[in-house]
């Protein structure tokens, strides 16, 4: 099947993220594989996506779950080989869809050759990393890491620090070097050369730092400073992204998605304007840290949904002309959003619910694995049934520091673990949910006996056959991708309600995000003339104004 030539190609694309560890297992060792994600190919295109985003496939020691990478020219010998990786880009172009890789060029492993000549003092890479000289007797600055601690090592040999904005393993690229801009453009080239079609580029706004690195001011009990304002959306930001933009993608036919945490919408505006040639879209993550407690995320707090439309309307609002917008609820890095922002009590309408208010806004729709079938979090009781370098870090510090009563700690990490995105795919009921003939990495959620895909394949009113509806609409109707959008009842602490208006073409939707009956008083004209119902996750339909149930979902297209 010939690949969309269209323009912008990718406005009208539903995107779905794969997590190579935990799709399918083809061999048996317990992690899955290239070969599986290949076994899997006509699922895929049975729900009707576009574009399969890869999680990393690289060499790594795995420090950081793949995002540690130390040769971005291979795949990992657990995953396959270079061979497999072309019989899947070949096998996703035969069905019509895309292949988007991960380029994780913030950092690299410490085992990156660039890293081992850089430590040994070789001149042409010593400048590859931030190397600083110590101050006194300790780190250059302040700054704390992502995953907890100092964002510096001391180097034995040399007495001097690295930066690494996350885990030590993980040392941070100098990209102020332009030699090594030059090489991350000629990774990303060769990507693309082989038949890649673009990219999802992690912590993409942390690659310009402030050149002097003062300490930042001090957060959290263990008085390390925040890199915030000097390490993130920098200086020249703007300009690196342009330059990779005409080194490397200007001329090709691509998607480009840059994962920016702490970007605003004016800021995102501007990388996302096609004027200014930089990225397509952005990843960001205000919504999702709206119910970050005052201890951070693992001390979650309930989302307001108030709160909730107030921030995605914004980005709407804000990007609605100019730029354009990522949509998501999961990925790799976040709970499951039906145990989330959902309910397990009402798992497949409130999984529909959510799914129906983000894929009817404007923007690029991401299905996480396993989002498609309403999976939920796996609810792990015991510290030592976790994987997460993140979550075993924060225990150790709150937990065995004191800081934190355990149980607090661990519902916090049972709720917010970003394992709960990586336990196995679910496919089917059989011991370890048809993931794995071996012992699987992490352990399978014990509801796949009930979630999955086989099942939900089989049924017809499922969370899997609402996701292909509402990814069928996408294409049908041009009001999906192009409308305008007009928020409705914008303080209504219950309903999430807009409109998209494109020509004569009104959609209007409605969504209860709660367990109990809610009504909207709105006037009937805001829905055109003649709503039909385009899509709703109750059989029956009740019309479009009335009293709307449990966590339920109504769309109706009518005429200005």
């Amino acid at each position: 099947m010939p690949l969309e030539q269209s323009a912008d190609w990718w406005k009208s694309s539903v995107v779905y993220q794969i997590y190579p560890s935990s799709f399918h297992d083809s061999d048996g060792d317990g992690v899955g594989d290239l070969t599986g994600v290949i076994a899997r190919l006509d699922y895929l295109k049975l729900l009707g996506v576009d574009v399969v985003w890869l999680s990393p496939v690289y060499p790594s020691p795995w420090d950081d779950n793949g995002y540690d990478i130390s040769d971005y020219r291979d795949i990992h010998p657990r995953f396959g080989t270079l061979e497999d990786w072309d019989r899947l880009r070949d096998g996703l172009h035969e069905r019509g869809m895309r292949l988007v890789m991960d380029l994780v060029v913030n950092h690299t492993s410490d085992e990156h050759p660039w890293f081992t000549a850089s430590r040994a003092g070789d001149p042409d890479k010593r400048d590859f990393y931030f190397w600083r000289p110590g101050r006194d007797g300790g780190p250059p600055n302040n700054w704390g890491s992502v995953f907890s601690g100092p964002a510096w090592t001391q180097d034995e040999a040399t007495g001097e620090y690295y930066l690494h904005l996350f885990t030590r393993r993980q040392p941070d690229l100098n990209w102020e070097n332009p030699r090594v801009r030059e090489a991350v453009h000629d990774v990303a080239r060769w990507w693309l050369d082989r038949g890649a079609d673009g990219f999802r580029m992690d912590v993409i706004n942390f690659v310009s730092k402030t050149r002097q690195m003062p300490d930042g001011p001090v957060s959290g009990e263990h008085g390390h400073g925040s890199f915030a304002e000097y390490a993130v959306n920098g200086p020249r930001l703007h300009e690196f992204l342009h330059e990779m933009h005409r080194e490397v993608f200007a001329g090709r036919d691509v998607l480009t998605v840059g994962e920016m945490p702490g970007v605003d919408v004016a800021q995102a505006r501007v990388h996302t304007d096609p004027a200014n040639r930089e990225l397509d879209m952005v990843f960001q993550f205000e919504h999702v840290e709206l119910d970050h407690g005052p201890g951070g995320k693992f001390d979650p707090r309930p989302l307001d949904l108030r709160d909730l439309k107030r921030s995605l309307n914004r980005w709407q609002e804000g990007l609605g002309g100019t730029g354009w917008n990522s949509l998501y609820w999961n990925n790799h890095d976040q709970p499951r959003a039906v145990s989330r922002f959902g309910d397990e009590r009402y798992r497949v309408e409130s999984a529909t619910a959510l799914a129906t208010t983000l894929h009817m806004m404007k923007g690029t729709p991401y299905v996480y694995q396993g989002e498609e079938l309403g999976m939920t979090n796996a609810h792990l009781a015991d510290i030592g049934d976790y994987r997460d370098v993140e979550t075993l870090n924060y225990h150790r510090a709150a937990v065995e520091g004191g800081r934190v009563d355990a149980d607090a700690a661990m519902a916090g990490i049972a709720r917010m673990s970003r394992d709960n995105a990586r336990t196995p795919m679910q496919w089917d009921a059989s011991p370890n949910a048809g993931f794995t003939t071996g012992t699987p990495w992490i352990g399978v959620n014990p509801n796949h006996v009930e979630i999955n895909a086989e099942a939900a394949v089989a049924d017809q009113g499922s969370v899997f056959h609402y996701y292909r509806r509402l990814i069928a609409l996408r294409k049908e109707h041009p009001v999906i991708v192009h409308g305008r959008f007009e928020p409705l009842a914008e303080e209504d602490p219950a309903v999430y309600a807009y409109t998209r208006t494109l020509d004569d073409r009104v959609l209007t939707v409605l969504v209860n995000w709660g367990a109990d009956t809610a009504q909207l008083d709105l006037d009937p004209k805001v829905a055109g003339r003649d709503p039909e119902r385009l899509i709703g996750n109750y059989p029956e339909e009740d019309g479009l104004f009335a009293p709307l149930r449990p966590w339920e979902a109504r769309v109706h297209l009518g005429r200005s």
